[in-house]
């Protein structure tokens, strides 16, 4: 049955062209049977009725993009809830679909792939970064459950390179700039060549488009005499493994952009040192007939010393597998071949991606599977790691692939990033070890735990009761396992400290106003706590202890002081941790929020809040006591005071064109005031109603802008 035809004929009028829809299902026709494409074809018809209407940058109706991302997908075999996710990932953030939708249609299964690739759209972030952040830790946890979250995502990033030139130049910098950084690195880190390969020359291309061009035109130029010599030595690598009886393929390698950039870069080299380096790819039916075609080539060509390198015995951390080596070509020019099975060409290309990690056997020692399933559980730990940017870039230091590889003195081989130390190692080796380490031995003589390994050293960690990772580790430990075991270990003991220390700070409050903890009572404890919203007596303990509650506001605010005086104060909240306390601003500074601020207890005033720079702090410092460490709570909707002073020229009507300005920025005068006058100029304070920092920057920009205005600044004792 041609599907194909099928749903190109249930597209109304304009639509009816081919959207790419016909190359996929007959790619999905070469490998999946009827009754799934019957499912994919729903799914199609879901996805492009939920997008219908919508337009990509580029001008195409947007069910293109679905359905290129299907395409990759359908290129590596996956299967057909994989290619319905794909065709599926945009409806729950741009349309009206919603996951209850996918699931009830199409199953949870599905549902979960699309949650996994969704965006955080729904979720208000304090920056751009920790969206981004957030939203990478969410599809790197759903990836953990099933890594055909990550192959739809990294599909998805693919097209959207591909169709990046309609967006404007910054956000395509952005753009690529995250593919470098974060998508081609886990394409690499799962093995799939063929992604990591088009994602990094993309990115490039967008990044430095003009080094890109440069690199491309020298490239076309100096193929055409690469092809003959290319030719040449293919057909001499296959005729003498033909007189030895070996089959095998040969092809020439042809190197992209981005690696020749980087080596230039790396090593600095100019291009044509870079560009006559020739590749080739030798691919063999078994192990055997690899290390004989090795034995063939090193008799051609003489080998360059310390340039070999054998992946097939020991495998590239994400599974990949092949013989490297550097030959002398003729007149001296480099040859680098590689010799693989083929597949070990097809884990080259696909990675994970051609073997299932959902679907494998959990004592299958696949290489792509066990040192994924590794990496995945590692990621498990790594989000435990406090905010998602320390776990964004947690990831990103596992993501980059330059190994070297130590031995455990039983001989197993441990893959390790280059720069790591005795202590990365402990990590690795298990969490315990590292925790208890307190020294270490390479090749059996002791050095000490920040020591660097390197290749090929055999590590033994001495491990002793009671020991305790040391904070000062955190300055030379390279691994994202080391660090997040360390800075665990130091919020579980700071946890710990700061309930103690909260609990003696909250118990000298309440007994500098004649109470305790002791005459407070379980009662008026369990009352304070639900009022606070805490489960109990160790959060308040370890809030006090860490600063987010003040020590003498809560004593009050337990003891029932301050209650009367605070009733209709609705100012009281906007100070965290003063709950129970009246709060006033001091009139000397005028602090709004943004500015950084402190609080002076008073006997009849409560807090009183002063920015930092404010000039009468230093009448305060003869009482360090009354000081409190206070800050802004967040979304605050109020007005506040505020002032400003302008020097402006002695013109008619100024006064009135300042005023308006004031107005049209969205700010209300309470107050004007003539500070002095000379023969040309006015010296006028304002005195405003502003939300915050952002809004008084706002008008003081407007005010500055005008041209009778000389000068602008904000008025502080």
């Amino acid at each position: 049955m041609d599907y194909a035809a099928t749903i190109l004929s249930k597209l109304p009028g304009a639509n009816r062209r081919n959207h790419g829809v016909r190359r996929l299902v007959e790619t999905l026709q070469s490998y999946l049977p009827e009754e799934q494409l019957a499912e994919i074809t729903a799914a199609y018809e879901f996805g492009a009725e939920a997008h219908a209407g919508q337009k990509r940058k580029t001008g195409e109706a947007y069910i293109t993009h679905p359905v290129a991302v299907a395409q990759e997908l359908a290129d590596m075999h996956l299967d057909a809830q994989a290619i319905t996710a794909a065709i599926l990932h945009d409806t729950v953030e741009d349309t009206e679909a919603s996951l209850d939708d996918i699931a009830e249609r199409f199953g949870s299964e599905v549902a979960l792939l699309v949650d996994g690739v969704s965006k955080l759209d729904q979720i208000k972030f304090r920056s751009r970064a920790e969206a981004q952040a957030e939203s990478f830790r969410k599809m790197m946890l759903a990836m953990i459950e099933d890594i055909r979250v990550i192959l739809v995502k990294l599909a998805d990033r693919l097209h959207n390179m591909q169709t990046l030139g309609a967006m404007p130049a910054d956000k395509k910098r952005r753009i690529a700039r995250e593919t470098l950084d974060i998508y081609a690195p886990i394409a690499n880190r799962l093995g799939i060549n063929r992604l990591k390969v088009q994602l990094e020359d993309l990115g490039f291309k967008h990044l430095h488009p003009f080094r890109y061009r440069v690199l491309e035109t020298a490239l076309k130029k100096s193929q055409g005499s690469q092809k003959q010599i290319v030719k040449k030595i293919s057909e001499e690598f296959g005729t003498a493994m033909a007189d030895e009886g070996i089959a095998g393929e040969v092809v020439g390698r042809q190197k992209h952009l981005y690696s020749i950039y980087n080596k230039m870069a790396e090593k600095k080299r100019l291009l044509s040192d870079i560009v006559d380096v020739y590749g080739f790819r030798i691919i063999c039916d078994d192990v055997n007939s690899c290390y004989q075609t090795l034995g063939i080539v090193h008799g051609l060509y003489k080998p360059m010393p310390g340039r070999f390198k054998d992946y097939i015995a020991i495998p590239r951390i994400n599974g990949y597998q092949s013989l490297h080596t550097t030959l002398f070509g003729p007149k001296g020019l480099p040859l680098e071949v590689q010799i693989r099975t083929r597949d070990m060409d097809r884990l080259a290309e696909s990675g994970v991606a051609s073997h299932w990690i959902y679907k494998a056997d959990e004592k299958s020692d696949a290489t792509p599977q066990r040192r994924t399933r590794e990496w995945l559980s590692n990621l498990e730990e790594l989000h435990q790691s406090g905010t998602s940017e320390e776990f964004l870039e947690s990831v990103k230091v596992d993501l980059f692939p330059d190994k070297i590889y130590v031995f455990t003195p039983k001989g197993d081989i441990m893959p390790l990033p280059k720069g790591a130390t005795t202590v990365d190692f402990a990590y690795a080796v298990h969490t315990d070890v590292g925790d208890r380490c307190v020294s270490a031995k390479i090749n059996r003589g002791l050095v000490p735990l920040r020591t660097e390994l390197q290749n090929s050293q055999t590590v033994e960690i001495i491990t002793a009761r009671g020991a305790k990772p040391n904070p000062n580790w955190l300055t030379f430990v390279r691994t994202a396992k080391a660090r997040t075991a360390i800075r665990q270990h130091m919020k579980n003991l700071r946890s710990f400290e700061s309930v103690d220390l909260g609990k003696r700070l909250l118990d000298r409050s309440l007994k500098d106003i004649g109470s305790s903890l002791r005459k407070v009572g379980k009662v008026r404890m369990a009352e304070a706590l639900t009022e606070l919203r805490l489960d109990d007596n160790t959060e308040l303990f370890e809030q006090v202890g860490l600063g987010q509650r003040l020590a003498p506001l809560t004593a009050r605010f337990l003891t029932g002081m301050g209650n009367e005086e605070d009733k209709g104060n609705t100012a009281s909240l906007i100070i965290s941790g003063t709950e129970g306390m009246v709060i006033s601003y001091g009139k000397c500074c005028y602090p709004i929020p943004g500015d950084d601020v402190m609080g002076y207890l008073t006997a009849g005033r409560g807090v009183v809040i002063h920015r930092n720079q404010c000039g009468n702090l230093s009448n305060f410092r003869k009482q360090p006591e009354k000081w409190i460490s206070v800050h802004w709570e967040k979304d605050i909707d109020r007005d506040f005071f505020c002032q400003i002073q302008t020097d402006t020229r002695n013109k008619p009507g100024v006064l009135a064109e300042v005023a308006a300005t004031i107005g049209d920025c969205g700010s209300n005068i309470e107050q004007v005031e003539v500070l002095g006058r000379h023969e040309d100029c006015s010296v006028l304070s304002f005195l405003l109603l502003v939300k915050d920092r952002v809004h008084l920057a706002k008008i003081m920009r407007s005010v500055r802008n005008m041209k009778n205005v000389i000068r602008v600044s904000r008025d502080c004792a």
